[in-house]
């Protein structure tokens, strides 16, 4: 049956209908309004004119965030929602079930079951954007954890070993806390180890393009991936997955797996394997068909194909939602 997503992020929120074999089949995309109102009103009509096209499908929300499970209260770093009732908020314009998930979670399920880590038993998602975020997949199912906050690996406070050995400045974190993995990995953040180390100001295309040719580029790349790699090697000890997969913008950089995979066994305990890692197949498509995958299994778990191959192809045959 065909199912929703939308996928609300720092900079777009975006909506897309998939058929029962996970094609993409329409979408919209709008710019993240500013302000809490307008993000309401904005989600809430994209809605309402996916319901139109379509009809009421099952709908799922991943969001760049969590809601915390007592009190309804959204906590994000990158939308202006942190403390507000955000569930409670939409359930009063949006008058049908919504499955919420976080957009990390998000990509990774949807790449468990559906992309780059299909066929694995462990599967952990990890989003370099304009934050930084994970999500982990044991047996095609999303692990949460108990207060639904289970690798969280963005707040995680950075390893001080490389904090000294690179003289990096310790942040304020979106999140509240101090010195997280996101204050100098995701987008915004190399573009603070940039200006540390050479007093410019480099965007993360800039150090794409310029890290073969230009020394100070590509020091800022090495602490970068340094500092990825430590992330990463983290992860492994704690969580052991089988497959790594990377989203976000940053994974569009190229040679990214290439590089965090040298960082990662320079970091990692000798003679032990490191995960298969890949980026999302799904592209940017990946987190909200995560969500309705999610909004699916919430409804109707015995109609979820999970052993669906299809690739995502966007453009044939999609038409837009607005």
């Amino acid at each position: 049956m065909t199912a929703i997503g939308i996928d609300i992020g720092g900079t777009k929120i975006e909506i897309q209908a998939f058929a029962p074999d996970w094609s993409l089949i329409a979408r919209n995309r709008v710019p993240t309004p500013q302000t809490y109102p307008a993000l309401i009103d904005a989600i809430a009509a994209l809605v309402a004119a996916a319901d139109m096209s379509i009809g009421a499908a099952p709908l799922g929300i991943s969001m760049a965030g969590q809601i915390d499970r007592r009190s309804g209260l959204a906590l994000t770093s990158n939308l202006p929602a942190s403390g507000k009732p955000l569930y409670a908020d939409l359930a009063t314009r949006i008058t049908r079930p919504v499955t919420f998930i976080n957009d990390c979670r998000a990509m990774a399920l949807s790449e468990a079951n559906l992309g780059f880590g299909r066929g694995a038993a462990r599967v952990l998602g990890l989003v370099l954007g304009t934050g930084v975020g994970s999500g982990f997949i044991s047996d095609g199912i999303e692990d949460d954890g108990a207060s639904g906050i289970v690798a969280e690996l963005g707040h995680v406070a950075l390893p001080a070993p490389l904090m000294q050995r690179h003289r990096l400045p310790i942040l304020r974190c979106g999140c509240g806390r101090t010195g997280c993995f996101e204050t100098l990995v995701s987008g915004p953040g190399i573009g603070r180890i940039a200006r540390h180390i050479t007093g410019r100001d480099l965007t993360p295309p800039d150090i794409a393009s310029l890290r073969a040719t230009d020394p100070a580029a590509m020091q800022v790349w090495q602490i970068w991936c340094d500092l990825v790699g430590e992330l990463l090697v983290a992860a492994i000890l704690t969580l052991d997955p089988d497959v790594i997969v990377l989203g976000g913008g940053l994974s569009s950089i190229d040679g990214i797996c290439a590089d965090l995979t040298t960082a990662m066994a320079q970091t990692h305990f000798p003679g032990f394997a490191l995960p298969r890692l890949g980026l999302a197949e799904g592209g940017d498509a990946t987190g909200a068909r995560g969500a309705a995958l999610a909004a699916q299994r919430a409804g109707q778990p015995d109609l979820v194909d999970q052993g669906s191959t299809k690739a995502l192809k966007g453009g044939r045959n999609v038409r837009n939602l607005a």
